[in-house]
């Protein structure tokens, strides 16, 4: 299963952006640096309010959301590639997650100590980025060490490994992300190996204070927040206060919706963090729906409908016939599958159809 990682300075507020993410205590949430040493991991349910308009379509007994995995890691600090604050262990952890959540603190409180003595998001960005190329530069010319012999006897592989390595050095010496090299689908493919930290799909939570969450383009950080991702990064900027998600934790969901009304919100920003870290990873959804249940199904872009199939059960791929399909706001609109096929919304699907977001699906098999 794929991950996302919550990654960011000391006193940012990780741990308690993850509880409230995962609906869990699992993260020591304290005031004072590295109180997180081991990672923390938690599953996650994708907020999806198509499940109970298609369970009352369908008339379903329950609903199964997505589902995918947050990991918390600990803050680092400036030094952390050359190992301060456990800073090799720490990168060690980013590099088995799949997707980064960088947290970066957008929000004054003289109660929360913050491990640079001032409030400035953007610097705290750069000094994550850094640690994170100054990591990846020694793994690039270590890997381009390891490499010479092969190359010099004639493996084609390390030869164009070393190829990229040889663009990839002063890239990030720099300054900049691995994933900015302009390089082709094949030379992408041989990075994926190398597990570089700056190769990741990343993007940015602004953790603002209770006051900012109706109006964050007032907050002044995220706005420079989101011009730094935009010119630098390409990566979406989600708005959240962890505060605001820990309170939550504890409400009804009567209580939750009266108190994010008073706050001038209908959700808090946990709900928009899951579902974009979910894109992120380059995740999508298709939906199953009958008298049963009403299911969400996880599948990565760009799987077509026999690879769709096999998430239900893997024998399901080899023995697939066809896809009954049918976009989930036609279905809505028209109001019932027999009025879909009446006006032949319903699709046949083959072996080549590429499964989209939000399709609606019943699968016919040799099983």
């Amino acid at each position: 299963m794929l991950c996302a990682g919550i990654v960011g300075l000391p006193n940012v507020g990780k741990s308690t952006l993850f509880n409230a993410l995962t609906q869990s205590r699992k993260a020591m949430a304290a005031n004072y640096r590295f109180c997180t040493i081991e990672p923390n991991n938690g599953m996650v349910t994708v907020p999806d309010d198509r499940l109970e308009v298609l369970s009352k379509i369908s008339g379903s007994q329950k609903l199964v959301p997505s589902v995918f995995e947050f990991v918390d890691i600990a803050g680092l600090v400036k030094g952390a590639s050359q190992g301060e604050g456990l800073g090799n262990q720490f990168l060690g952890h980013i590099r088995e997650v799949d997707a980064i959540v960088q947290v970066v603190r957008c929000f004054e409180n003289s109660d929360i100590e913050h491990v640079m003595d001032s409030v400035d998001p953007i610097r705290d960005i750069e000094v994550v980025d850094t640690e994170l190329i100054l990591a990846d530069l020694e793994s690039v010319q270590k890997r381009r060490q390891r490499n010479l012999k092969a190359a010099k006897s004639g493996d084609k592989k390390a030869a164009a490994e070393n190829e990229l390595l040889d663009r990839l050095e002063p890239h990030l010496s720099s300054g900049k992300h691995a994933f900015s090299l302009d390089m082709s689908a094949e030379e992408r493919a041989l990075m994926k190996p190398l597990f570089l930290l700056t190769f990741k799909p990343t993007l940015f939570a602004c953790n603002v204070a209770e006051g900012d969450l109706a109006d964050p383009d007032a907050n002044p950080w995220v706005g420079k927040v989101r011009a730094l991702a935009a010119q630098h990064h390409g990566c979406e900027v989600v708005v959240v206060s962890a505060e605001i998600e820990a309170e939550l934790m504890n409400l009804s969901p009567e209580e939750r919706a009266e108190y994010l009304e008073s706050l001038g919100v209908k959700e808090g920003g946990a709900g928009s963090l899951i579902r974009a870290a979910y894109h992120l990873l380059g995740l999508r959804t298709y939906l199953t729906t009958g008298e049963k249940e009403t299911r969400a199904w996880t599948i990565h872009a760009g799987d077509k409908a026999p690879q769709a199939a096999a998430v239900i059960h893997s024998d399901f791929e080899k023995a697939f016939i066809s896809a009954e399909t049918i976009a989930y706001t036609d279905l809505v609109e028209l109001g019932s599958f027999a009025a879909a096929r009446a006006v032949g919304k319903l699709r046949t699907e083959g072996k080549e159809y590429i499964v989209q977001d939000g399709d609606v699906m019943e699968f016919k098999t040799f099983v």
